[in-house]
C-alpha cells in the first residue's frame, strides 16, 4: 500500500548537509551507484560562495595550490609560443598533474566540512586513498584529450596544406574568410569538452571521497548532468568565464580562482551525489 501523503516528510524538515536539505533522489540509481540529487540552477553560485569560504579558511594551502595553476598556464603559454608542436603534449600532461592538485583542494574542503584542521602536507598525499582507480580515470582523461587534439589537427588539416603553429593558428582563427573552418573547429572542441565535462564534472572527488571505481565515478558523474542540464550548463559556464578572465593578467588570477573553483568542484559534488547514509535511508532502489 502506498503512503498516505499526509505522512509524508515535508522538504523543510529534511535533513541538512552542509550542501543544502538532503534530499532524496528523484529517480532510482541503477545497481551498486549512489542515487544523485535534482540541483537548481542557482546551485552553482552557492558552490563558489561555498568554495570562497573554503579558501579564506585555509588561504596559505589555496594561494599554493593557485601558484602550481599559474605556474602551468604561464608553462602552456611559453611553450605555445616558442615551440608550438609540443603544446598539446604539455597540455596532455597538466591534464594528469591538473587533476591530482585538485585532489588537495578537496581534501581541505573535506578536512573543514568535518571540523578537522587542514593540512597542506595531507592534502598533498590526499590522492592515495584511492590511487589505482584515479590513475585508471586519468588515463580515460589522457585517451580523450588525445582524441581531441588529433580531432582538431584533421579538421585544420581538411581546411589547410600547412600544420598549425602559434602564429599561423592565431591568424586563421581571427581571418573572417576562414569563417568556415573556425566554426568546425569550434565545433569539434565543443563536443570534446562537454564529453570532458560530463564524465568529470563530480567523478574525481568522488573517487578520492568514496571507495569507488573510475567507471562508477563516470557513469554517476553523467548521471548527474543528464537529470541537472541547466544546472550542469551554468556551472560549466561559470567555470569557463571565471578561468578565462583569472588567464587575462598573465595567469595570476589563477592564484585565487584556481583554488576557489578546486573548492567549490567539491560543494557541487556534496550537492550532486546524496551521501551513503542518506542513499541507505532514502528508500531508493539499491
Amino acid at each position: 500500500m502506498g503512503a498516505d501523503p499526509q505522512d509524508m516528510p515535508h522538504p523543510a524538515d529534511a535533513p541538512q548537509t552542509p550542501d543544502g536539505p538532503a534530499v532524496p533522489a528523484t529517480a532510482a540509481p541503477e545497481r551498486g551507484l549512489p542515487a544523485v540529487r535534482e540541483l537548481s540552477p542557482a546551485d552553482p553560485l552557492r558552490w563558489l560562495v561555498l568554495g570562497w569560504r573554503d579558501f579564506m579558511h585555509a588561504p596559505g594551502i589555496g594561494l599554493f595550490y593557485g601558484a602550481c595553476f599559474a605556474s602551468m598556464g604561464l608553462a602552456i603559454a611559453w611553450t605555445f609560443v616558442r615551440s608550438p608542436q609540443w603544446t598539446l603534449v604539455l597540455c596532455g600532461s597538466f591534464l594528469l598533474l591538473g587533476p591530482f592538485l585538485a585532489i588537495g583542494l578537496y581534501d581541505v574542503s573535506r578536512r573543514l566540512e568535518r571540523s578537522e584542521p587542514p593540512s597542506l602536507g595531507r592534502s598533498l598525499t590526499a590522492w592515495d586513498s584511492n590511487f589505482s582507480a584515479l590513475v585508471l580515470y586519468l588515463g580515460v582523461l589522457v585517451v580523450l584529450e588525445m582524441l581531441w587534439s588529433r580531432s582538431a589537427l584533421v579538421v585544420f588539416a581538411v581546411s589547410f596544406n600547412t600544420m598549425p603553429s602559434a602564429h599561423s593558428t592565431l591568424d586563421l582563427l581571427l581571418n573572417p574568410e576562414n569563417i568556415e573552418f573556425v566554426i568546425a573547429y569550434a565545433a569539434v572542441g565543443a563536443v570534446f569538452a562537454a564529453l570532458i565535462f560530463c564524465t568529470s564534472v563530480i567523478s574525481i572527488p568522488m573517487i578520492m571521497d568514496r571507495d569507488t571505481d573510475g567507471i562508477s565515478a563516470g557513469i554517476t558523474s553523467f548521471r548527474v548532468c543528464f537529470l541537472n542540464p541547466m544546472t550542469m550548463f551554468v556551472w560549466g559556464t561559470l567555470l569557463t568565464l571565471l578561468v578565462v578572465l583569472a588567464m587575462l593578467p598573465w595567469f595570476m588570477g589563477l592564484l585565487v580562482v584556481g583554488p576557489v573553483l578546486g573548492h567549490a568542484s567539491w560543494h557541487a559534488y556534496r550537492a550532486a551525489v546524496v551521501p551513503r547514509q542518506t542513499t541507505a535511508g532514502s528508500g531508493a532502489a539499491p
